[in-house]
């Protein structure tokens, strides 16, 4: 109340030392006017940011450190992410679970992502995945599209903040061609035979495709040469003619039996060692050059003080923990919509939405724009206990409330950790890929999620659970406008009594 009553005085005393510079005719004294030549000037002699050499107090470096933290998280992750890629030799299937390749390479798999992944949080089984780093710092980099048909595709193309740089999909109506990727300062020639140009700002960033495909055998063999046309490769080597890979034939690497949570790909102890680098590979976005000033203030100050460089890494092992952790669980993501359900609504273009963009990396990196697929996360049943597989729960669709999409939709299952929870089925989701759904009598869809197989003909229904905590996740790819605008939600999760 006192800071209050301070800060309150003190703004009437400069709002009444503003109206006593006036005149009566409501005219600046003259003797504070500054002229338009005055005022540029007084902007240049401006310093940029910090005063070198000016004294930095623990808190104010704490203060500083905790905020910095949560905005260079998401861009320390993918720099760690794209500098595991560049030490494998050719595309490989590391672990023999995840796709990886060398920068400006890529690499697919052939079928769903497997259970034992544990290098990306909230993987589908929706999708054939690929993936592949970028380092448009070496030259441009041209990616292959074939013609899918009426197949539902769409490529992610994440620059190190994770926002989208390219529209390449099903609903952009993309054409089969040849795509170049570039960096913000290349103006080099675009050779005959390049379908479109894509402009990514960052130094490094991210490819995904992902490729729809059922349950069914006879799609899944029916996808591979499509997968076999999907490849990426520098510029130099393009020739105009579409490259073919055999993907059933990559080689792996040893399997990681190390279980548990996702890679930890942001250490405190080295996150100002590693962000000098960082915010040369991610200049500012238009109005955030004052926010680069304070940072590197911070840094020019920690440097010269090895007792504040401390103080630096203390405060941002506390903001892991205390900060950017608790955005790990899905109630903390976006905001709450019905039925205690989350979501957001600015994925892959969060600008300057920091908090938003670090919660989506921590929780479920490598979002797709909404247009693309809305997210709605789920930690909680309708009465807002925290699920778990030692009860039972039903997520009824009604007939006129399935997911309204021009694409496809999924429920799936994850683990506290955010994995898939292995199971005798294989069944990590259900959704549209699924042709052997059984519906209710009224046209409505009731799915299973529990521990325990179902009675009766409830198993074509059911989506396993592990007998602990657990979270669900709808995806809608391609969706309509009532889920952009949120007037569709996801339905409760009821625990059966």
């Amino acid at each position: 109340m006192k800071g209050y009553l301070i800060i309150t005085i003190l703004g009437s005393v400069m709002l009444f030392a503003s109206c006593n510079n006036q005149d009566k005719k409501g005219n600046m004294d003259s003797s504070d006017r500054i002229t338009a030549s005055e005022g540029t000037s007084a902007k240049q002699n401006a310093p940029a940011g910090i005063v070198p050499n000016t004294v930095m107090t623990e808190e104010y470096v704490k203060s500083m450190t905790k905020l910095i933290y949560l905005w260079g998280w998401p861009m320390v992750n993918v720099h760690n992410r794209v500098a595991m890629f560049t030490q494998l030799k050719e595309p490989m299937y590391i672990g023999g679970v995840l796709p990886g390749a060398p920068v400006n390479r890529i690499c697919m798999l052939t079928d769903y992502m497997k259970s034992e992944q544990r290098v990306v949080a909230c993987p589908n089984q929706d999708v054939v995945y690929g993936a592949g780093p970028l380092d448009l710092r070496k030259e441009p980099v041209v990616i292959q599209v074939p013609d899918f048909g009426d197949r539902f595709w769409v490529y992610q193309m994440a620059d190190q903040r994770t926002d989208g740089f390219a529209k390449l999909g099903k609903m952009y109506n993309s054409k089969p061609g040849f795509y170049l990727f570039v960096g913000s300062d290349w103006n080099g020639k675009i050779p005959d035979g390049i379908t479109g140009v894509f402009k990514c700002s960052t130094a490094l960033g991210f490819v995904a495709p992902r490729v729809f495909q059922t349950d069914d055998p006879v799609d899944k063999k029916a996808v591979q040469p499509l997968i076999n046309q999907i490849t990426m490769y520098p510029l130099s080597e393009f020739d105009g003619k579409m490259k073919i890979t055999d993907w059933a034939k990559t080689k792996s690497t040893p399997p990681d039996s190390s279980g548990g949570g996702e890679t930890k790909w942001v250490v405190p102890e080295t996150f100002f060692d590693q962000l000098p680098g960082i915010i040369k590979e991610v200049p500012p976005l238009m109005g955030e050059e004052a926010w680069y000033a304070q940072i590197n203030g911070l840094l020019d100050g920690i440097a010269k003080n090895p007792k504040l460089k401390e103080v630096a890494k203390k405060a941002a092992a506390d903001a892991e923990q205390n900060l950017v952790s608790p955005l790990f669980q899905f109630v903390n993501v976006g905001y709450p919509i019905k039925n205690n359900w989350n979501t957001q609504s600015n994925g892959a273009q969060f600008g300057v939405d920091y908090l938003t963009r670090a919660a989506c990396a921590k929780a479920n990196i490598f979002v797709n724009k909404p247009n693309e697929t809305k997210y709605f996360y789920q930690d909680l049943d309708v009465s807002g206990m925290r699920l778990n597989g030692n009860n039972k729960y039903t997520v009824t669709f009604t007939k006129d409330q399935m997911p309204p999409v021009k694409g496809f939709w999924s429920l799936t299952m994850y683990s506290k950790e955010h994995f898939f929870v292995p199971n005798q089925l294989n069944r990590y989701s259900l959704g549209t890929k699924n042709k052997n759904l059984k519906y209710n009598a009224d046209g409505s869809l009731t799915l299973y999620v529990q521990s325990i197989p179902p009675d009766g003909d409830k198993m074509t229904n059911w989506l396993p659970a592990p007998k602990e905590a657990f979270s669900l996740y709808v995806r809608c790819y391609w969706p309509d406008e009532r889920v952009l605008n949120d007037s569709w939600n996801p339905p409760a999760v009821m625990k059966v009594k």
